[in-house]
């Protein structure tokens, strides 16, 4: 039997532009999916900012991370990061970023918020590079010849791609995937800059012979964030609830982990976004989280998607 996301946090399994991923981000190329299954099966399926070594076996103290998936005003993105105490930006750049024209903006944001004490991570993926690591490498080799960044950030969500569904292939993919981590980071050495993969939060419930996909993962890169997409930070079904497995993972393996809420509409999902609940009842889980996790030794803060989603929910003053 495949293993299929059926404990996300999306109902169908399928994703969809936006609102299920594979959202492009404008000039980029860059595709990501960002929401998936909820869980419907009646099991809920059971995660950084400031890198040290990666065997540490403790993280940072909780920080605030952001996705910038946009080409947004460099000026705006930092403002909005310092109201919101956010202390890491996850920035979109593309492959043909020499080449695109828009070096200038990503060198003028870089500048700005190092000069706010914000730390600025690459940020790129799609699908496709779980089974064809050329353009991930390719991507890699853009983002070091900018000089600009501090870490590389990818979003890669192998489940996504149509042959996982079916065993055999989903096999062959999560080799592949595996592979691909390993030689982004391999790409890396040398250089001091850290890898920081996106994760679903039931990676753990992957099986690879004696080991899991999600300790795979967590074996190839030096920290997680965890796609634990719930609009409340306890209880059954929560963040800190679907994050629980990764948490515990993280630790054993002396790696960083964050956990992540959304803020983007989801008609087919709202008990995964607080677009409904509104900015205080974000503010207050996030709050609600690191103090919940404060004594969880790989847990490294949260990170809210996205730039573009949370303004939009902080203009509403809800």
């Amino acid at each position: 039997m495949p293993i299929t996301p059926a404990c996300s946090s999306h109902p169908s399994g399928v994703h969809r532009s936006r609102a299920l991923g594979l959202r492009r981000a404008p000039t980029f190329g860059l595709r990501r999916t960002r929401r998936f299954v909820l869980a419907v099966l009646g099991t809920i399926c059971l995660v950084v900012s400031t890198f040290g070594s990666a065997g540490a076996a403790s993280a940072a103290p909780p920080t605030r991370a952001m996705w910038v998936w946009t080409q947004a005003d460099p000026a705006a993105v930092v403002d909005f990061a310092q109201t919101h105490g956010v202390s890491t930006l996850f920035v979109a750049v593309g492959s043909d970023v020499a080449t695109s024209g828009d070096l200038p903006r990503l060198q003028r944001l870089v500048a700005i918020a190092h000069g706010a004490g914000i730390r600025v991570d690459a940020l790129g993926g799609d699908p496709s590079w779980a089974t064809n690591q050329t353009p991930a490498l390719a991507w890699e080799k853009a983002v070091l010849g900018t000089g600009l960044f501090s870490g590389v950030h990818v979003d890669v969500e192998p489940y996504a791609l149509p042959g996982w569904s079916t065993p055999k292939t989903q096999t062959k993919i999560i080799s592949s995937y595996l592979s691909m981590l390993s030689a982004l980071r391999q790409g890396l050495r040398g250089t001091g800059l850290p890898l920081e993969a996106d994760v679903a939060f039931w990676y753990g419930t992957v099986p690879l012979g004696r080991s899991t996909l999600a300790d795979e993962v967590l074996s190839r890169v030096d920290a997680l964030t965890v796609m634990s997409y719930r609009d409340t930070a306890t209880g059954p079904n929560s963040i800190t609830d679907v994050g629980a497995d990764l948490l515990a993972r993280g630790a054993a393996a002396g790696r960083p982990v964050r956990l992540a809420a959304e803020t983007n509409p989801l008609a087919d999902c709202p008990a995964c976004t607080f677009y409904e609940e509104g900015e205080p009842a974000l503010q207050a889980a996030l709050a609600t989280v690191d103090g919940v996790e404060a004594s969880s030794p790989a847990y490294a803060g949260m990170a809210v998607e996205d730039y573009d989603g949370w303004a939009a929910l902080a203009s509403r003053g809800l």
